[in-house]
């Protein structure tokens, strides 16, 4: 598969989340085995008025997030994948003002669950805000619920 489609089916899927949308998350790469999503710094995530703090609620969507649709770019047809685990280690609080990149790759693919892991960063992926591992459950293409998912993420190509 190449790189645009996997781009435009994570786009698609992102914009399928509510949450990302008022978040004004956003994709910013993506690739075969890989995703990286941007959420804009605004007043929505800041946790602490005072300083302009990020809340680790808004990193945690992220890093969810991010995990979750590179699931999406990996596999070759859509399939749904809840979240079995996440863990997340936070490094440093985000400084305020600045955009929040997540990064996440699967790396590797059972025919029950898909790893994930990654981290948060700003400027320099080499200095993340926060380390993440999660593990995704496969329930297949033809999940209970999944097919309307699948057709607005596949644009009606289900």
């Amino acid at each position: 598969m190449s790189e645009k489609p996997i781009l435009e089916r994570a786009q698609r899927f992102l914009e399928a989340l509510r949450q990302c949308q008022v978040l004004g998350i956003r994709v910013h790469a993506a690739g075969p085995s890989d995703l990286t999503l941007c959420l804009p710094y605004s007043p929505r995530i800041v946790g602490n008025p005072e300083t302009g703090g990020v809340h680790g609620g808004a990193i945690t969507t992220l890093m969810d997030t991010t995990c979750g649709i590179s699931t999406v770019c990996v596999l070759p047809e859509f399939e749904i994948c809840p979240t079995l685990d996440l863990r997340i280690d936070y490094m440093h609080p985000a400084e305020p003002g600045k955009d929040v990149f997540g990064f996440a790759e699967c790396y590797r693919v059972t025919p029950n669950i898909i790893f994930t892991r990654g981290y948060a960063y700003q400027d320099d992926p080499a200095q993340p805000i926060a380390h993440v591992v999660g593990t995704f459950m496969r329930m297949g293409k033809g999940a209970q619920g999944g097919r309307q998912l699948q057709q607005r993420i596949q644009g009606g190509d289900a």
